[in-house]
């Protein structure tokens, strides 16, 4: 993969988002690392620093990672406040598991949702429209050895 047109894709994509408020800036991560990217968010300074996996076979375009990680900066909001309304429904145990399952069910549906929609844009506006099947790729070269 291509890192080089990083700050170009967070560009192009935070305008797009309607991010332009936001200090956003990227950190490649050189490390064994499970992830193949991250966002931390300080919603209060609205600076958020966008963590990039440059050895995580998972993922084989760049943009598209870029694009997920954006749409969890312009959905933290909402994501703050039902992880808040699970906490005064549920409490802070997190041995609960009527909370655990609560917030299982919410991370998935928030993943295939961001999921969903960077597919959308990366399919209208992308330079790479190319879908990543990394995460695929890897599962069937561990079974098959292709």
């Amino acid at each position: 993969m291509d890192f080089g047109n990083t700050k170009k894709y967070i560009d192009k994509w935070q305008k797009t988002l309607r991010l332009a408020d936001w200090d956003i800036r990227f950190q490649f991560v050189d490390t064994e690392w499970r992830k193949t990217g991250d966002i931390k968010i300080d919603a209060d300074d609205r600076s958020a620093v966008l963590l990039v996996n440059r050895f995580n076979p998972k993922q084989d375009n760049l943009e598209e990672l870029i694009i997920h990680e954006l749409l969890h900066l312009k959905l933290h909001g909402l994501d703050q406040m039902i992880e808040t309304l699970m906490e005064c429904v549920y409490g802070k145990n997190e041995d609960d598991p009527q909370k655990a399952f609560a917030y299982h069910q919410f991370m998935s549906v928030l993943e295939s949702t961001v999921h969903d929609l960077t597919k959308s844009f990366l399919l209208e506006s992308g330079e790479n429209k190319e879908l990543s099947f990394g995460r695929l790729a890897q599962e069937i070269r561990q079974e098959i050895g292709a």
